[in-house]
């Protein structure tokens, strides 16, 4: 109880030393004079008007003008007036059984910049930076340049990094300090995962009003690592190729169907493993609740590279969460749980938790968060406290 007490008057006095200091809005709010309630509830999750503001290259309809760029009298130039920029800072208390820890203060535990906007009707660009992650200097995860509505269709293409499970639940907007487990699941010795890669990306939504939109995906594999020697970020001659179809029901319920398909060779590539992963994922809102889900099945052939491959390596995945904010846009306090289970042949990439989390937005930029994470299959326990500010 004590421990608990303890960790209470350190994150009040950490709500306290970030509120003073975020009073400002983040970028995209700053640029339109909008709150981001307009898109986020709370941020940084997304609410359907924010999906179709990033998917219109992060534009309002018919509200760009002229004075977002600066007049060179080159009208095939275009140079934005003011960089929208943005800034988000995450520190948290936590208590971890698991790796036999009493308090250990990760502040600053994330701190990242920010930036993004259109370049003219049809080009945008998003990227954001980790000036500190865990203690380094992480360097970029999503950067991309986006080409929207090209041929006269709802048809966009992405080209750089970004996460492959972004078509269906999206890690960087999630509330919880526990993470989507089987996106980042390490099997053997494979450099295949369902987060960052690099590479192309196209979106498209069918032309009648059907609500499906189609996702095709083409990285090159080995995640956002450092450059080779060589200064190639390919490590193999391989391509990793993924898609997801998804459809809107009636309005209220999307459901989406995943598939990804790539080979990769170990070190020395003589060996190479083969890697197929089907997916299905469910989201719909029960009045003030939000509820999502995702399975997953993913075979390996050989991700260890031994060379004697027998039967594949079987890795199953599931996600489940729910959100409530019983005030909606409102709503001071909101509540997450999330579920998480990764199966497999190999047992070193099994996980199985359990997250209630609990949080206030002090403002709307600024959410003070109460999280507890059940290890389920080492039966401990993850305690802490949490700051997420954004300005």
């Amino acid at each position: 109880m004590k421990k608990f007490i303890v960790i209470a008057i350190l994150a009040g006095f950490f709500v306290i030393l970030v509120t003073d200091q975020a009073n400002s809005i983040p970028a995209f709010a700053r640029k339109y004079r909008m709150s981001c309630t307009t898109c986020h509830n709370p941020f940084p999750r997304l609410k359907d008007y924010g999906d179709e503001f990033a998917g219109n290259g992060f534009m309002l309809e018919d509200q760009e003008s002229p004075r977002y760029y600066v007049d060179t009298g080159d009208m095939n130039l275009s140079l934005i007036r003011d960089l929208p920029v943005a800034l988000r800072v995450e520190s948290y208390a936590i208590m971890d059984e698991t790796n036999n820890k009493d308090l250990d203060f990760r502040t600053p535990y994330k701190i990242k910049f920010l930036s993004g906007g259109s370049l003219s009707d049809h080009v945008s660009y998003y990227m954001y930076f980790y000036f500190d992650e865990r203690g380094v200097v992480e360097g970029l995860d999503d950067a991309f340049i986006m080409f929207n509505n090209l041929i006269g269709q709802d048809l966009d293409l992405y080209v750089g990094q970004f996460s492959l499970s972004d078509p269906m639940l999206k890690s960087e907007l999630k509330l919880t300090y526990e993470a989507y487990a089987p996106y980042k699941a390490k099997i053997g010795d494979s450099n295949i995962k369902l987060s960052y890669d690099r590479g192309l990306m196209a979106t498209w939504g069918l032309p009648i009003n059907t609500g499906t939109g189609v996702t095709a995906m083409v990285v090159n594999g080995n995640g956002i690592g450092a450059a080779n020697p060589d200064h190639s970020f390919d490590s193999d001659a391989n391509k990793v190729f993924a898609g997801h179809l998804s459809q809107d029901i009636f309005g209220i319920a999307g459901l989406g169907i995943f598939g990804l398909y790539g080979n990769e060779d170990g070190d020395t590539t003589v060996f190479a493993n083969e890697v197929n992963v089907i997916g299905v994922d469910l989201g719909f809102s029960l009045g003030p609740v939000d509820i999502s889900g995702q399975w997953l099945q993913r075979s390996d052939s050989d991700p260890q590279f031994a060379g004697n491959p027998t039967d594949d390596i079987v890795t199953n995945g599931i996600i489940a969460e729910a959100v409530l904010w019983p005030h909606g846009d409102h709503s001071k306090w909101y509540a997450a749980g999330l579920y998480n289970q990764t199966t497999s042949d190999l047992v070193t990439a099994e996980y199985q938790s359990a997250t209630g989390h609990i949080g206030y937005l002090v403002r709307t930029n600024v959410r003070l968060g109460l999280e507890g994470t059940y290890d389920l299959d080492n039966e401990k326990m993850i305690l802490g406290f949490g700051i997420n500010a954004a300005f």
